[in-house]
């Protein structure tokens, strides 16, 4: 598989991982195709395992997902901003803490958009707990998985 291809296969995943913050976008459905698509494309080994352990970590995440409460963002009052932020978030804390940093970021980036438009600190905590009782839950639990996926394909190109 060429450079070109595998940018492309990359891009593919990043707009998965957006698509998981945004509702009514398949983000997960993306990233699992990016990679079916990559295993297609180049068919060895390494890729189809990497393939199926996918597979299982999106079913794992879909799992768990069923097991907490609907999602309910738009009604606890979480915005456009409070998204890019706890994504943002993640992706930089998924990077900077390997594995782990991904949660913490995600929690994070969700306090700052808060704090910058309630301004306190105390309402800012107030207004995580809110997002996340109303759906955050849900959306990290897939967007961690998504990000298990990105990270372990992108050290699968890079060392392969």
């Amino acid at each position: 598989m060429g450079a070109w291809e595998l940018l492309l296969v990359g891009v593919v995943m990043l707009l998965g991982l957006c698509g998981v913050l945004v509702p009514g976008v398949p983000g997960s459905w993306l990233v699992w195709a990016s990679v079916l698509w990559w295993a297609l494309q180049d068919p060895r080994r390494l890729t189809w395992a990497f393939f199926v352990g996918a597979t299982l970590v999106l079913l794992v995440s879909q799992a768990v997902r069923w097991q907490l409460p609907p999602r309910r963002l738009r009604q606890s009052g979480a915005t456009r901003r409070m998204a890019v932020w706890a994504g943002g978030g993640a992706l930089v804390g998924f990077f900077v803490v390997p594995v782990l940093g991904g949660i913490l970021g995600f929690i994070g980036g969700i306090y700052v958009s808060e704090r910058l438009r309630l301004g306190s600190h105390g309402d800012a905590v107030a207004g995580v707990r809110t997002a996340l009782r109303a759906g955050g839950w849900s959306v990290l639990a897939e967007l961690f998985a998504c990000l298990l996926i990105f990270g372990a394909w992108l050290g699968a190109v890079v060392w392969a």
